[in-house]
């Protein structure tokens, strides 16, 4: 029986995508830089490199944040690196409160019938003013941040900073619910803990990484986790 629910934000419940398009024109266009689809989509592309070289150990927090727009620039001919702009890029990222559909109506639901806690990396300021601004942090009994926490997921260190947080606390009655495989499946499934993953794309799972459960919609979680 589930009593406990881990639950990740970005592209779970925040509608990350918007916010990062959001946030990215602004920053760049303040910086004199150019701004089209097709860079958003290579920004974002190498972003999730850097992140995956974070969660693999490989880069700090600091390094992956740099090098982001370091080779962002690279690729677009520039010379020189504004070096203000991460920081303004992180400070528009926390006008990006924009919930996913369905998000509000599935909080509503566990909230009342389980322990639910956030489960996010990111930075702390960032991400609490989005959840503040979403207007969802009262559904939650707690809100793990890896800022804040001190690791990334998906370590151990990460998850097992969270389960010390959390009051008499049974893996076996917990769950991970992430749309990330490299962090959150890959993460809680290291940390003993079941898995489910929010697929919405309908991607492949990577042979390395299986979730226990996987889900297309966020209103199919209510009713699998009766089962559990």
């Amino acid at each position: 029986m589930v009593k406990t629910i881990l639950i990740d934000l970005d592209e779970t419940l925040l509608d990350f995508s918007r916010a990062e398009a959001c946030a990215l024109e602004r920053a760049l266009r303040e910086s004199g830089a150019p701004y089209s689809e097709e860079i958003r989509q290579r920004y974002h592309a190498i972003n999730g490199e850097q992140w995956e070289l974070l969660e693999d150990g490989v880069l700090t927090r600091e390094q992956a944040l740099v090098r982001r727009f370091e080779r962002l620039f690279a690729e677009l001919g520039l010379e020189g690196l504004d070096a203000g702009i991460n920081d303004r890029y992180e400070s528009y990222l926390e006008d990006g409160c924009w919930l996913l559909p369905g998000a509000l109506e599935l909080l509503k639901i566990l909230a009342p019938e389980y322990r639910l806690y956030a489960a996010s990396n990111g930075g702390g300021t960032v991400q609490n003013r989005r959840l503040e601004g979403a207007g969802i942090r009262e559904y939650f009994q707690g809100v793990f941040i890896s800022e804040e926490v001190g690791f990334d997921k998906p370590s151990a260190e990460f998850f097992n900073a969270c389960f010390a947080r959390i009051p008499d606390f049974r893996k076996e009655e917990a769950v991970m619910i992430g749309d990330s495989l490299t962090s959150d499946i890959r993460g809680g499934r290291n940390a003993g803990l079941r898995t489910c993953w929010f697929n919405p794309r309908r991607l492949e799972p990577r042979p390395d990484i299986q979730p226990d459960f996987q889900v297309f919609a966020l209103e199919d979680i209510p009713a699998l986790l009766e089962t559990l």
